[in-house]
């Protein structure tokens, strides 16, 4: 009996190492399997090439984008002058979030283009009041977004198709802004001058949560 406890942890760890063993032959056998890496060539292919081209019509999983003129803004050829869905008052605030955040560096807040990097030194860009752009169509503006337009780079990567449209609405609401009358303004609203407008935009930034920028 004496014997058997003083060889029992040898066998058992000869039993172990069996199993341990064992174990590495199947994990050995993943390892080992027909595979081709990256870029490596195929005996396979009339081309030798292990990638492949996607079949033709293939549209990635998100990417069908059968609504041409909400990810072009154009009709053909020609710029279109509609929105593809409704304005709403969060779609003009979303729109003027992206917009502060993406080109009032170069536009500033109020669209005239006197943006603080122009105040730097930047080539300053046209005002939207400019008549060009007061009669410009709003897909223009969201081609250039897309784009980008002389200087100007584009923004395809930094701003999806919907925050896209909501800027090129609240553009609109600028320029609107800059030539309403102060009989438009609804009875009991609150008129700010530029500046005041600047300074309570730069408060609720400063008191906004991180993940509402976002």
């Amino acid at each position: 009996m004496t014997k058997i406890r003083k060889f029992a942890p040898v066998v058992g760890a000869g039993i172990f190492s069996a199993m341990l063993l064992s174990g590495c032959g199947v994990r050995l056998d993943m390892h080992v399997q027909p595979k081709l890496k990256t870029y490596r060539e195929s005996d396979f292919w009339n081309d030798r090439r292990s990638e492949r081209p996607p079949i033709d019509g293939t549209v990635a999983r998100g990417e069908l984008r059968e609504d041409s003129y909400f990810y072009t803004g154009k009709i053909g050829d020609q710029d279109g002058n509609y929105m593809p869905f409704p304005v709403t008052r969060e779609v003009l605030q979303r729109g003027q979030q992206r917009f502060n955040i993406y080109c009032s560096p170069c536009h500033s807040y109020v669209g005239d283009g006197n943006g603080m990097i122009v105040q730097r030194g930047f080539q300053r860009p046209p005002s939207y009041t400019d008549p060009r752009l007061l009669s410009a169509p709003l897909g223009h503006f969201y081609d250039v977004i897309s784009h980008g337009y002389g200087r100007m780079p584009d923004y395809a990567a930094q701003v999806a198709p919907h925050d896209r449209w909501a800027i090129v609405a609240y553009i609109r609401a600028l320029q609107l802004s800059q030539h309403a009358a102060a009989s438009m303004v609804p009875p009991g609203t609150e008129m700010l001058t530029d500046q005041q407008a600047i300074q309570r935009f730069s408060q609720d930034v400063a008191t906004e949560p991180l993940e509402e920028r976002k």
